[in-house]
């Protein structure tokens, strides 16, 4: 796909966004889609991240403030950057002066949350001590976010609309080290106001949420072509520091502007006090004369007016550059010839910060226009509010520090941030599993982790390390591999080679996806009697090694058989497809017949007879000879993602991998010995993700026996976990069910208790979180091969939004007399496409295959088979059903 930075001729009129609009009525930008709203209750703990894939962020706050400073390489919970001689943090200020001359000034903010008012050194929320708006509403639908604000003592109407672009299909576009802040003023009266709006920044390069320091930071005013305002550097820090790098804020206005560089000798006055007062005097900012100061002050200042009945807009930008990423596993001095900065993707995209804000300045009207056209898409299409919610909203994680690339483009991922640092490092293979989101929006990233996992971090035997070190030389020093995390990667692989159609990507991995479904055969391995069913020391996401057969391993090691087969006869390995055919079959009956107990499917604890029995690499020896002196077991619980090989099995439109009347009163066990409406009598021994009076489901129930020393992570929560179950749900057609325990979720992050736009595990911005994204394949139906370009959707009326990783857009569905009619726009990517079916309804097969970009579409009617499908689009006989691969389902 052509990258936005080749889209430059733009016309010149986006450079002012101060022209006079029509009056708007609504208090929201009616051209932006609002997914959710929020009251001034409900606006504490929002934080939404603003920033590109890989780029580090700030995040916007509900009331209007940016928090979370998290663009040095690493997380930044709670880091607000300010000057060491008068606390002012980064904030924008607006000034209105009426016909009379009357003059007010406030922060661009809402109120302060109760919960900030008192500390022993007084509140605690940042810049208290400036007027502020009394009212704020906050509206999302992410990544666009406003910021409503009123107050009856201000004469203008006011409010925040800030963004960082994303595009699907373009990792580019999405990956913009950028934060817009746009401010647009209203003026509700029947004469002209004067007005100025000031941003705020602190030079703190050197500096970040886990130390370091200033030294010889400078500010300096630049003019560009597209982009006016303050570049800020350092002489002092070392260019070797991680956290060394620039910054830049900047605006698109054209016309007057001043600035501020600096505060000058810090003991000759209150600079708080005089900052305030040269800005609220006249709109504008004296500019002191630079001193001798470590995080220096920048500020801009942009006048306008405001004319009666009339509405006019200021941009600002806040860009970043910081190149210094660390590996995530440095090497000790001496111990390997690798370096331990392994940069950044975007940083090699752009010169400077500066270089950020000229580019991205002349290409946001497009970038804008993209990102509205995919959300408001979204938005618009028939899905539940809720699954947009946590589909939506849990893409920020791919923008968080959760994620980075390296300069050549690859993607990784922690598992999560903690407040300083990322959290369990290495792209970790069994909570990488679970995620949708990545490969269904931007495929070419998800291949990217493909080739990582198999041609880096497959050793020789077909280990794969479930945390991969960096730089790659380093790739396999961990030489442990995860159960389920190694069978999810197979299945991801095969996955991720239908939504490509790429055949030398499956070609050149193929080698080592066989060696890594081979590993399970050998001695000691998981399944080294070769009986289809896994049995050995599976270490697994529960950070503990399972022994003896169980669901949760069992499904996924039954999903990479599939998986493997399918690949095997497409390079023609005919015989190995065979292989994996016969253990599937075997052992799908085996877990029917031994592990469901009539209500959900169980743990069979068993004891290696002996060390040999575990193969290096597989987990650690119990060194027990008692089924029931073994601790960190499932044993005869009901877990929540028993099903989860299942689940992806139904993404990957593999069929069902055991009896679907199992998988369905599996699910309702789940319904009714995990979820819970309350929890205030539940007793719970590790970490709290869910309090009180909150629903959820619990990570295992044991109504009949439980082991002494269950797993550890037994009474917990985790949304992850629930998504799979409750998503798993909606693929069964269990769907107002599995809509309610989505709720429950959402519920919790409300914006009071939890951010909406962080769903936390171990660490904030989870990546298991972004299973959420499954829902929208499980509610439309949608299923996409690009080996053989036949998309498939449920046969039921309605706009459908759809995306391959590739290409995306949205089909329309009708009934029609005798049949459907369907309508498939491309509004992003480019699609393959060979055939067109309705599950259970019908299929249309075009003449010869065609090639949709963007801006195309096509329309077909499919006539009717004859069997009527329920609304999930399913036929009355599953066991029978073929998949959208061709292959009989079970």
């Amino acid at each position: 796909m052509q990258s936005w930075l080749s889209g430059f001729a733009l016309p010149p009129r986006h450079l002012t966004r101060l022209k006079v609009k029509t009056m708007r009525k609504s208090k929201f930008n009616p051209n932006w889609p609002v997914l959710k709203t929020y009251d001034e209750a409900h606006q504490f703990r929002i934080a939404m991240p603003l920033g590109g894939i890989g780029t580090g962020t700030v995040s916007l706050g509900g009331r209007g403030d940016l928090r979370d400073w998290e663009l040095t390489n690493r997380p930044g919970k709670g880091f607000r950057p300010f000057t060491h001689y008068f606390v002012t943090y980064p904030l924008f200020l607006l000034r209105a002066q009426t016909a009379d001359g009357k003059a007010v000034t406030r922060l661009l903010e809402g109120p302060i949350d109760g919960a900030e008012y008192e500390s022993a050194s007084g509140c605690t929320a940042a810049n208290h001590g400036y007027p502020r708006f009394a009212h704020s509403t906050f509206a999302a639908a992410y990544p666009l976010a406003q910021v409503a604000l009123s107050d009856e003592s201000m004469p203008l109407q006011a409010r925040l609309e800030s963004f960082n672009p994303l595009v699907p299909c373009d990792a580019d576009a999405s990956g913009i080290p950028a934060a817009v802040m746009r401010y647009v003023l209203t003026n509700p009266t029947n004469k002209p106001i004067k007005a100025s709006i000031c941003g705020v920044m602190i030079n703190y390069i050197g500096l970040d949420k886990s130390g370091g320091a200033t030294k010889g930071n400078r500010n300096r005013f630049r003019k560009g072509k597209a982009a006016r305002g303050i570049f800020m550097d350092s002489q002092g820090v070392e260019p070797a520091d991680e956290r060394w790098g620039t910054m830049a804020l900047t605006t698109t206005a054209a016309g007057e502007l001043s600035y501020w560089l600096s505060e000058s000798d810090p003991l000759k006055g209150n600079y708080v006090l005089k900052f305030w007062e040269d800005f609220k005097t006249d709109g504008r900012l004296d500019n002191p004369e630079p001193g001798n100061v470590e995080g220096p002050m920048g500020a801009l200042a942009v006048p306008l007016t405001v004319p009666a009945k009339s509405t006019r807009e200021v941009t600002f930008l806040i860009t970043w550059h910081f190149p210094n990423r660390q590996t995530w596993t440095p090497c000790k001095e001496g111990t390997c010839s690798c370096q331990n900065t392994i940069g950044n993707y975007y940083t090699e995209q752009y010169m400077d910060a500066w270089d950020a804000a000229e580019k991205t300045a002349r290409a946001l009207p497009a970038l804008e226009r993209d990102t509205v056209q995919f959300v408001k898409t979204f938005c618009d299409s028939d899905l539940p509010a809720v699954v947009k919610e946590a589909a939506l909203f849990n893409l920020s994680t791919l923008r968080s520090q959760t994620c980075f690339r390296t300069p050549d483009g690859r993607l990784f991922g922690f598992e999560g941030c903690s407040d300083a640092c990322g959290c369990c490092h290495g792209s970790c293979t069994h909570v990488w599993n679970y995620e949708l989101a990545t490969p269904l929006l931007f495929g070419g990233l998800a291949a990217t982790m493909r080739d990582v996992e198999f041609a880096h971090a497959t050793n020789a035997e077909g280990l794969i390390s479930f945390r991969v070190n960096l730089p790659l030389q380093r790739a396999t020093e961990t030489a442990w591999g995860a159960a389920d995390g190694q069978m999810g990667c197979i299945m991801k692989m095969y996955r991720d080679w239908q939504l490509s159609g790429d055949d030398a990507m499956l070609n050149r991995l193929w080698p080592k996806v066989k060696k890594a479904l081979e590993f399970c055969w050998l001695p000691g391995g998981w399944d080294a009697d070769k009986d289809g069913v896994m049995e050995g020391s599976q270490h697994n996401t529960m950070d503990c090694e399972y022994f003896g057969p169980n669901p949760q391993m069992g499904l996924w090691y039954l999903g990479a058989l599939r998986s493997g087969e399918e690949m095997a006869r497409r390079v023609g390995d005919e015989a190995f497809a065979a292989t994996c055919r016969d253990l599937f079959t075997r052992g799908s009956r085996w877990i029917d017949a031994n592990l469901f107990n009539g209500e959900y499917y169980i743990h069979q604890i068993r004891v290696p007879a002996s060390a040999e029995d575990v193969r290096p690499g597989t987990g650690s020896f119990p060194n027990v000879k008692d089924p029931d002196q073994l601790t960190r077991q499932l044993g005869e619980g009901c877990l929540v993602d028993q099903l989860v090989g299942q689940f992806m099995a139904h993404v990957c439109g593999l069929g069902y991998l055991v009896k679907p009347a199992n998988i369905r009163k599996t699910l309702a066990s789940i319904l009714k010995y995990n979820r819970r409406d309350s929890f205030r009598d539940h007793f719970n021994c590790m970490r709290g993700y869910v309090v009180g009076d909150e629903a959820a489901m619990l990570m295992a129930a044991y109504p009949y026996s439980r082991p002494t020393q269950p797993f550890p992570y037994f009474t917990e929560v985790m949304t992850g976990f629930e998504y799979v179950a409750a998503i798993n749900m909606i693929q069964e057609g269990m769907t107002a069910k599995g809509l309610q325990c989505i709720q429950d979720i959402r519920n919790r992050y409300d914006g009071r208790k939890r951010s909406p736009f962080d769903e936390a595990e171990c660490g904030h911005h989870y990546a298991r979180a972004m299973a959420s994204w499954a829902a929208v394949p499980a509610l439309t139906g949608f299923l996409y091969s690009a080996v053989t370009g036949k998309m498939t959707f449920a046969a039921k009326a309605g706009q459908h939004f759809w995306s391959t990783g590739y290409a995306w857009g949205v089909a329309t569905v009708k009934s029609a007399r005798g049949g459907m009619n369907v309508e498939l726009k491309v509004l992003g990517g480019k699609l393959k496409l060979k055939a067109l079916e309705l599950s259970g309804a019908g299929e249309k097969t075009l003449n010869a295959a065609r090639e949709l970009v963007a801006g195309k579409s096509l329309a077909v009617e499919i006539a009717r088979r004859g069997c009527f499908p329920d609304r999930l689009g399913r036929a009355a006989s599953d066991a029978t059903k073929t998949t959208a691969r061709g292959k009989p389902r079970r």
